[in-house]
């Protein structure tokens, strides 16, 4: 079995900060867990949406790099991330992007589950998938979708690869994942039962183009373990694998390894805590720009590059 439990997050790249934030919380009715910026770049904002509690595994993150170019798609990328609402709330979501004037691109049927195909404000495409999948789930009292309607979490993610193999091997060798099956043309692996939250399916094209990150493309996705001994476990065979696995990072809400799949596609494993109420109580979640402790000798410069940034009460 493995150390690895499901998605602990994704994190994508977007455009202006404001738009990223209206659509989220206001259209798609997710909360702002944490207002912070990009640890690495501390002038960008980096905002985490997630259910009230922020449980790992609900939790979807972007980079507000507006001066990015439009991501290329093409391998070595995960294309799209699709997020779990529940089976009898398909004609309310359908209902409500219409009222938002968000297009609907395609409505299909994946693996048994009904799945409404999207795009936010920047292009990166959305699937809203229905499940019926128990999971880790608080629903947020503010929000303006109604709690029996409201986005669970992370479903899955899409990956586009050259050679299926490298990357398939990688999986179920190293990660401890499963094959779980093609369905037109897309090959799904899973952890556990592979449901909600804890697949991802990969298409081969043998004569793709490299892609490369941009506005409306997916940076990376992180993989939640446990604690700081099942990570170590999960680096350790990847450093073994010769995927050269960064050194632990301290994110302060979770801890970080970073490494790229054979296939290009960076991966993340992060621990599903500390947590986001580390910093912050259960009610303001989000409310304020919150700092890891070595990076608030900075605020007053940090927050002078910011641009500003109104979340709704």
């Amino acid at each position: 079995m493995s150390e690895i439990s499901g998605i602990h997050h994704v994190t994508a790249i977007t455009g202006n900060a404001q738009a990223n934030l209206d659509f989220y919380t206001h259209v798609l009715g997710m909360r702002l867990v944490k207002k912070t910026v990009n640890q690495d770049v501390p002038d960008t904002y980096h905002l985490f949406y997630a259910d009230a509690d922020g449980n790992p595994g609900t939790d979807l993150t972007f980079f507000p790099w507006a001066d990015s170019p439009p991501v290329q798609d093409g391998i070595g990328l995960a294309m799209e991330f699709s997020l779990a609402i529940p089976s009898a709330s398909v004609p309310y979501w359908r209902a409500r992007l219409s009222d938002f004037g968000v297009t609907i691109e395609a409505e299909s049927v994946r693996h048994s589950e009904r799945t409404l195909a999207i795009r936010d404000p920047f292009g990166q495409p959305v699937a809203l998938v229905a499940t019926d999948d128990a999971r880790a789930f608080a629903a947020w009292d503010r929000s303006p979708v109604p709690a029996e309607h409201q986005i669970r979490g992370l479903q899955a993610v899409r990956l586009c690869e050259r050679d299926l193999a490298l990357t398939e091997n990688f999986l179920v060798n190293v990660l401890g994942f499963r094959a779980m099956g093609v369905e037109d043309g897309w090959h799904r692996y899973g952890v556990g039962d592979g449901g909600s939250g804890r697949h991802l399916d990969i298409r081969e094209i043998r004569d793709g183009t490299r892609g490369r990150w941009g506005v409306g493309g997916i940076h990376h996705v992180a993989w939640r373990v446990a604690d700081d001994a099942a990570q170590l476990a999960v680096r350790a065979r990847v450093e073994a694998a010769h995927r050269r696995p960064t050194e632990v990072i301290d994110r302060f809400w979770f801890h970080s390894v970073y490494f790229l799949e054979p296939g290009g596609v960076l991966f993340e494993v992060a621990t599903d805590g500390p947590g986001f109420t580390i910093d912050e109580s259960a009610e303001s979640l989000g409310e304020t720009l919150v700092l890891p402790p070595w990076l608030e000798p900075e605020r007053t410069k940090i927050e002078s590059e910011l641009p500003p940034l109104t979340v709704a009460p």
